[in-house]
C-alpha cells in the first residue's frame, strides 16, 4: 500500500459521474460509497491490491472489523475496497468525496495527496478528536507533520511510513561476478553493475527504475526524487523553496536525474519500454521478476516483503537469503552518502462523512499499540508509533526492517503542498519523454518548466 501514482484531477459533472458509474465496472464499488444516513453502519474505503492473491490490507481490516463490532454492539462496518492501480484509486476516491451520497465515513489517503484534498474541502480536520486521544502523543512528529494542512490542522492519522533503497538478486550478481555484499557509492556504480549484469547474464533485466505517467507517483518518488535529492541540489529542497513559497524550475540536478533515467532505457539496462510503462509493472517486480531471478537490481521500497509473507499469495520465504539490500548512493558519493525518500498513508475522515464520530472510534481501534504493530509487520511498514518502533518484537519480526528503519536518518519528504500532484505529473511526463526517446533531456526539462508554471499558478523560481 504505497504511494505509486498521481494523475491530474478530472472534473466530473454529476450527470457524467452517474454515467461513469453505470459504464465502468471498476467504479461500481466507488459509486456505492455513502453511508446513506444509517448511523449504525460505518463505511470504510481503502485501496485493494490489483493482484488478486495479495490480501494484506483485506485480512487486516477484516480483523479490525471483527474487533470493532464486538466492542460496539449494534454497529456494523462495511468495507468498501477500490481495486485499481494507484492513479485510478486517487481519481475514484476524489470522485467519491465530492458528494454526501458517495462519501464513505473513513478513507485511506496517501500523504502526497492530502493537502490537495484539504484545499478542495474533501477532508475533515481531526484536531478535536486528537485532543482527547492519549495515544496521539505516541506518534512521531515527522509522521504527524505529513498529515497536516497548510492551516496547521491535522487531517489524517498515519498508519506507517516507508523508505527506499536498492534490492538486488544475489544469484544474478554471482553469475555476473558481482559481490554479494554490494554497496554502491555513486550513481555510476549502480549503472556499471547493471551494465555488467546485461553483459554477463543475458535474459535478465539488469535494473528496474519506475518511469512515466502510467505508474504515476512510483516514477516520481521511487525513481526521480531518489535521484534528485541525491544531487548537489539536495543540500536544500530541490523542488520547492520554502522561504519564497515557490516551486523550483529544472536545474542541473533535475537534468542529471533525467539523464540517469535516459541512460537506463537508452542502453537497454531496464525493462522493455512497453513493460516499464505498464501501470501494473510494480506487481511484476514483486510477484515475478524478483522471485524468479529475472531482475538484477530494483530501486524500490521497504514494503516489498509484504507480498512474500505466508498467506500473501506470493510466498517466498527464501527472499532474505536470495536478495541483498543496499542504500541508494548520492550522485557522486558526496555527504551524507545515502539518500532515501519517505511517504506513507493516513486514515482520514471525509468532510461529507455521515458518521465521523464512529469513524474516529474505528481509527482508535486500528491504532492500539497491538493492532498498529500487527499492521506494520504485515505490511512491511516502518513504525510511526514510537512505542512500537522501540519494541524488540517489532524490530526482529522481519528481515530488512532494521535496514530500512536506519535509512530514516537519510530520508527526505516530498513538498506535499496543494500543487504537488500536478508537479508530480509534470515530472512523470518529463521522465516518460526521455524513456521513450521522444525528447532529449534538455527538451524534457524545458517541457517540465512550462508545465510547472501552469501547475503552480506561476509561483516558480530558478535555482
Amino acid at each position: 500500500m504505497r504511494p505509486t501514482a498521481a494523475r491530474p484531477r478530472t472534473t466530473v459533472r454529476p450527470t457524467a459521474f452517474v454515467a461513469l458509474c453505470a459504464a465502468a465496472p471498476l467504479l461500481l464499488t466507488a459509486c456505492g460509497g455513502g453511508s446513506g444516513g444509517d448511523p449504525d453502519t460505518l463505511k470504510v474505503s481503502f485501496k485493494q491490491s490489483t493482484d488478486n492473491s495479495v490480501k494484506v490490507m483485506d485480512t487486516y481490516l477484516a480483523g479490525i472489523k471483527q474487533q470493532f463490532e464486538k466492542a460496539h454492539p449494534g454497529k456494523k462496518v462495511e468495507l468498501v475496497p477500490i481495486k485499481a492501480p494507484d492513479a485510478e484509486y486517487y481519481t475514484k476516491l476524489q470522485q467519491m468525496l465530492r458528494s454526501p451520497r458517495t462519501a464513505p465515513d473513513l478513507v485511506y489517503e496517501d500523504t502526497f495527496l492530502i493537502n490537495s484534498d484539504i484545499t478542495s474541502g474533501y477532508l475533515k480536520p481531526l484536531d478535536p478528536y486528537l485532543a482527547g486521544w492519549k495515544d496521539w502523543d505516541r506518534f512521531a512528529g515527522t509522521a504527524k507533520a505529513a498529515a497536516q494542512g497548510e492551516d496547521g490542522k491535522t487531517y489524517g492519522v498515519p498508519d506507517g511510513t516507508d523508505t527506499r533503497g536498492l534490492w538486488f538478486s544475489k544469484d544474478v550478481f554471482a553469475k555476473a561476478g558481482l559481490p554479494a555484499n554490494w554497496q554502491p557509492r555513486t550513481w555510476e556504480d549502480v549503472l556499471d553493475a547493471a551494465r555488467t549484469v546485461k553483459k554477463e547474464v543475458p535474459g535478465v533485466i539488469p535494473l528496474n527504475v519506475y518511469t512515466g505517467k502510467p505508474v504515476g507517483e512510483a516514477a516520481t518518488m521511487q525513481t526521480f526524487e531518489m535521484l534528485l535529492y541525491g544531487t548537489n541540489d539536495g543540500t536544500s529542497d530541490p523542488l520547492y523553496d520554502k522561504d519564497s513559497k515557490k516551486w523550483i524550475t529544472a536545474g542541473k540536478g533535475f537534468r542529471d536525474a533525467l539523464t540517469f533515467v535516459e541512460t537506463v532505457y537508452k542502453e537497454k539496462l531496464g525493462p522493455d519500454v512497453a513493460d516499464a510503462l505498464d501501470p501494473n509493472v510494480g506487481t511484476r517486480v514483486r510477484g515475478e521478476w524478483l522471485p524468479e531471478g529475472k531482475l538484477g537490481i530494483a530501486l524500490d521500497g521497504s514494503w516489498l516483503p509484504q507480498d512474500w509473507l505466508e498467506g500473501s499469495g506470493h510466498e517466498w520465504p527464501e527472499w532474505s537469503k536470495e536478495l541483498g539490500l543496499a542504500a541508494m548512493p548520492t550522485q557522486h558519493g558526496q555527504a551524507p552518502g545515502k539518500v532515501s525518500m519517505s511517504g506513507g498513508w493516513t486514515w482520514a475522515i471525509p468532510a461529507k462523512a455521515a458518521n465521523p464520530d464512529l469513524a474516529f472510534e474505528f481509527v482508535k481501534t486500528m491504532q492500539t499499540k497491538a493492532n498498529a504493530q500487527k499492521w506494520y509487520i504485515a505490511n512491511s511498514g516502518i513504525a510511526v508509533r514510537e512505542d512500537v518502533a522501540s519494541d524488540p518484537a517489532y524490530t526482529a519480526a522481519q528481515p530488512g526492517i532494521r535496514f530500512f528503519t536506519d535509512l530514516v536518518e537519510h530520508t527526505h519528504y516530498r513538498p506535499a503542498y496543494p500543487a504537488y500532484p500536478k508537479v508530480s505529473t509534470a515530472i512523470q511526463e518529463a521522465m516518460e519523454a526521455v524513456t521513450t526517446g521522444d525528447a532529449s533531456v534538455e527538451e524534457a526539462a524545458r517541457g517540465y518548466d512550462e508545465a510547472l508554471r501552469d501547475a503552480a499558478g506561476g509561483q516558480v523560481t530558478s535555482q
